[in-house]
This record gives C-alpha cells, sequence and structure tokens, in this order.
C-alpha cells in the first residue's frame, strides 16, 4: 500500500487519463449507441468526470499551498481559462458554421437564441444545437469560479475547516435540488474535492490508505460497474425513485476508486496504458465536438443516421481525429500561452520585490 509522502511525492495521475477516456467514450455511446447500449449507462460518465475534476483541482491547489505557504488565484484562474476557454469557442465557432453551411437555419434551430447562453457558460439553461452537452461545462466554470475563493482565497484553513466547507457545501447542493435541478451536478464535484483534502492530510490519508491496495482497488471497480450496469435494477429495489441514492452510492464508490489508481497496480496500470491516456489526454475536445461529428457523419453516410453500436464507434474515431487536431493546435499551444503569463508574472514579481537592507527581515513576495 502507498505511503503518504509517496502520495505526496506523486507528480503524475497517469492513471486517471484512462477513467477520463472511458467516462468520454461512455458519454459517445450514451448519446449514439442506441438501445443495444442502455445498460451501460453511459450517461454516468458525467459524474467521473465531476469527480476526477474536483480531485485534481484541489490536490493542486493544496499542494500550492503546501509549497507556498499560499494558492495564487490569479494564477489559477490564467491557468483555467487558457485550459478551458480557447478550445470551448472554437467548437462554438465549428458549431455554427457547421449548421450554418448544412442549411439547419440559425435562427429555426435556436442556436441563435442559444448562443449567448453558452458563450456565457449558462448553457444548462438554454442548451444549443449539436452542443448540449456542453451545460457540463457551465457547471464546472461557476464551480471553477467560486471553490479556490471559499476554500483558499479567504485565508489559511485547517483540515477541519476545509473539509467541513466541502461536506456542508454537498449537502446544500442536495438540498437545492427540489429547486435547482442542476444543483445535484456540483455534489459529485465537490466529493472530488472532499476526497483531495482528506488523502492531503497525513491523518486522512491513513484513514483512507486500505483502499490504495490494488487488491481493494479492483473490488471497488467491479462495484462500480456493477452499479453502472445494474443501475435501474437498483433504483428500483431501493425504491429510489430519480436514482438520487443509487447516484451518490455510485459517485462515492467512484471518488474510493482514486487512491487505489494514485497508488498503482494492475488496473492502474491498464488505464495508464497509452492508448486510454492518448484519449484521455484528449477527451475534452472529443466531448465538446461528438454532436457536429455524429451529424456530420449521418449526412455524408446515411448508415451512420441511426443510433447504434456501429454508430457509435464512428462517432468515436472520426471524433478523436478532430480531437487531436483540436488537442495539437488548439490546447497544447493555449495552455503554454497561459504558462508563459503567469512565468512573466512572477518575473516581474521577483524584480519588483524589495531587497532587505542589512538588519531588516526580507519582505515576503505576495
Amino acid at each position: 500500500m502507498m505511503t503518504h509522502d509517496e502520495y505526496l511525492a506523486t507528480r503524475r495521475f497517469g492513471a486517471l487519463d484512462g477513467v477520463r477516456a472511458i467516462a468520454a467514450v461512455l458519454v459517445v455511446v450514451f448519446h449514439y449507441g442506441g438501445p443495444g447500449w442502455v445498460r451501460a449507462n453511459g450517461w454516468i460518465g458525467v459524474h467521473l468526470f465531476f469527480v476526477l475534476s474536483g480531485f485534481l483541482i484541489t490536490t493542486l491547489a493544496l499542494r500550492e499551498e503546501a509549497r507556498n505557504g499560499r494558492v495564487s488565484l490569479a494564477e489559477f484562474y490564467i491557468r483555467r481559462a487558457f485550459r478551458i476557454l480557447p478550445v470551448y469557442y472554437v467548437v462554438i465557432g465549428v458549431v455554427v458554421v457547421f449548421a450554418y453551411f448544412r442549411g439547419l437555419g440559425l435562427r429555426h434551430s435556436g442556436i441563435v437564441t442559444a448562443l449567448p447562453w453558452n458563450v456565457a457558460f449558462v448553457g444548462e439553461y438554454h442548451q444549443m444545437t449539436l452542443f448540449g452537452q456542453a451545460w457540463t461545462l457551465g457547471v464546472e466554470q461557476k464551480f471553477y469560479l467560486v471553490w479556490p475563493l471559499l476554500a483558499f482565497g479567504v485565508g489559511a484553513l485547517g483540515f477541519v475547516k476545509r473539509l467541513s466547507l466541502s461536506l456542508v457545501l454537498v449537502a446544500v447542493m442536495l438540498a437545492l435540488i427540489p429547486f435547482m435541478p442542476y444543483a445535484g451536478a456540483y455534489s459529485p464535484i465537490l466529493i472530488g474535492c472532499t476526497l483531495a483534502i482528506v488523502l492531503h492530510h497525513r491523518k486522512g490519508f491513513a484513514a483512507l490508505r486500505f483502499f490504495t491496495h490494488p487488491a481493494v482497488g479492483l473490488v471497488v471497480a467491479a462495484a462500480l460497474i456493477a452499479v453502472q450496469t445494474m443501475f435501474g435494477e437498483i433504483t428500483a429495489f431501493l425504491h429510489d425513485e430519480g436514482g438520487s441514492i443509487t447516484g451518490t452510492c455510485y459517485i462515492l464508490l467512484a471518488a474510493l476508486l482514486v487512491p487505489s489508481l494514485v497508488a498503482g497496480g494492475p488496473l492502474a496500470w491498464v488505464l495508464s496504458l497509452a492508448p486510454l491516456r492518448f484519449i484521455g489526454e484528449r477527451s475534452y475536445s472529443l466531448y465538446l465536438m461528438q454532436g457536429v461529428v455524429a451529424m456530420a457523419l449521418a449526412g455524408a453516410i446515411p448508415q451512420f443516421a441511426p443510433h447504434r453500436t456501429l454508430t457509435a464507434v464512428a462517432v468515436t474515431i472520426v471524433g478523436l481525429l478532430a480531437a487531436d487536431l483540436l488537442y495539437r493546435w488548439v490546447e497544447v499551444p493555449m495552455i503554454d500561452v497561459g504558462r508563459r503569463i503567469i512565468a512573466r508574472r512572477r518575473a516581474k514579481k521577483a524584480e519588483a520585490a524589495p531587497v532587505a537592507e542589512v538588519g531588516e527581515p526580507a519582505m515576503a513576495v505576495a
């Protein structure tokens, strides 16, 4: 089993790319695989994305705080902006241009009406043709705006206060579901945040260290798959109308799987294989492009119009080709731009830092 020091020393969680790959393909299968894939419950892939997002973002922030004594919110927002926004807006442009030349009629299809909502990342309240899945990005963006301010921007919080904050927010989001249907989407992200907080703390890690064992990870993965493929049966057995209890169990299992994937083992090795890493690294663009790709394929080859396994495979393959172009030409270059901006900010701060006079303590650089 992994030690806490080994966990803190691990700089890349390669197996999580594999989980992202599976989550992205599950979503594509859900949208285009047809009735033959009903038991796969591919919609759950969104929950996997959310758990991983909360875990990774919070882990990076906690490690920055441990290293520097504080989290630079400006750098956080710069990184997220150059990671999320460029390819998002490029794909919106692709959707609009494609719909126009495809003859959908931008007003008739509702694209003109929905466009401002999606540009502002509130697409969950007005979904756009060929871009409806992007509502999840609206949820994540609002989370990215608020969570760092609460958890890292109001001063240094101890383990107990930060953990309490995340748990209270989970409870609040669940309580708001009857009034705000999309409030429930924040729960898996916050559960991922809670996991990161627990694992970062030495005693918290000790409490979950059992789950870093590879054999335990396999058991958790088996339970996760069982809930996913038998979701309908479980909700019926529990009389869980709406699936909130079953869904919460699934999210908790997804979170408990993470420690074993971080620690390594057979399952982590499989999820770290090059093909899965390839898909995982391009999962964001694949997720965004699936609607356009599906319509383009259906228009070019009528056999891909019906939703069935062949269609899902075709959308995945062609979508990955498009995603690879976006990854190489948009995502990576823009991430590098963000890094250069951060490097320049740090260089300017270092130059502006006053030199301490003899006998005077040096001032901390903010």
